[in-house]
């Protein structure tokens, strides 16, 4: 709450230096706009989340270039999110990764800690979504549904997605060992999708760079680092080329195709006889 307090504030700073750049008053950016000149105090004090309609009646009266409107339009969707998830739970923050993912066109996935969301099947999405957390168990096999149906984005004409994981993620497995070799499977499956490029670092393999954290860049304009309790969402040009170059390095170090599916083939044998050993 206190975060989006912060985000509802900074959006308000952001409209008024913008309109004080036009050389327009509250009142007369509220008559230009069409819009309620209280709406416009409310939005500039940080008391109101404007709807997409007001967004964009109150960027044509600015009439922002663009670096000024990715600017706004950058913060209002790391406030939405924030909101979606505050009001939906765990659900709600996968309905809004959700949507994020529907609006891209590409996608770049590091991973160093777990599968990627995309690739999950719905045994290891329904306990990665809870994990470490106290959860209501509704609220979490909700989630983990929105997480699956989402998925259905890796099948469609138009876009592409490159995943690079390290072997680490791949074998850190929730709840038993047993579900992870279904896991592998369906990461063999992806990765002969004509779109989808995916790669594992083999922990053979010196790492390029460390891998502090999990990311990924949405169409080269934004990344987003998942934590236990948020996102963060990186817009500004450095962060992003930092994360851009750390997927390289990654990318460059990881095995793909044929090589891929062997080493996944390997991994699974080991599951299988920790799941044995279990059992035993």
């Amino acid at each position: 709450m206190v975060e989006r307090r912060d985000r509802l504030r900074e959006l308000g700073e952001l409209l008024r230096r913008l309109r004080k750049d036009a050389g327009l008053t509250g009142k007369e950016l509220a008559q230009r706009a069409g819009v309620a000149q209280p709406t416009i105090s409310r939005m500039e004090t940080g008391q109101l989340l404007p709807t997409p309609e007001t967004v964009d009646r109150v960027a044509a009266a600015l009439r922002l270039d663009d670096d000024a409107r990715a600017e706004l339009d950058a913060l209002l969707v790391r406030l939405r999110d924030e909101v979606s998830r505050l009001k939906g739970g765990l659900a709600g923050r996968e309905a809004a990764n959700a949507a994020r993912v529907r609006s891209s066109k590409w996608m770049a996935v590091f991973s160093s800690a777990m599968i990627p969301a995309l690739l999950q099947t719905a045994e290891y999405a329904r306990l990665a979504v809870g994990i470490g957390r106290d959860v209501d168990e509704d609220d979490a096999a909700k989630a983990a549904a929105v997480r699956v149906d989402s998925q259905a984005v890796l099948f469609e004409q138009g876009r592409r997605f490159a995943f690079v994981l390290t072997e680490g993620a791949v074998r850190t497995w929730p709840g038993s060992p047993s579900l992870m070799p279904a896991q592998l499977d369906r990461l063999a499956q992806v990765s002969t999708l004509p779109h989808v490029r995916l790669g594992v670092v083999p922990w053979k393999v010196e790492a390029p760079v460390f891998p502090l954290h999990g990311f990924t860049i949405y169409d080269g304009t934004v990344s987003v680092v998942e934590s236990l309790t948020g996102d963060l969402t990186l817009t500004e040009t450095a962060e992003i080329e930092a994360h851009e170059e750390a997927f390289e390095a990654f990318a460059g170090a990881a095995v793909y195709g044929d090589e891929l599916r062997a080493l996944l083939g390997e991994i699974a044998a080991d599951f299988r006889e920790l799941a044995e050993q279990s059992h035993g």
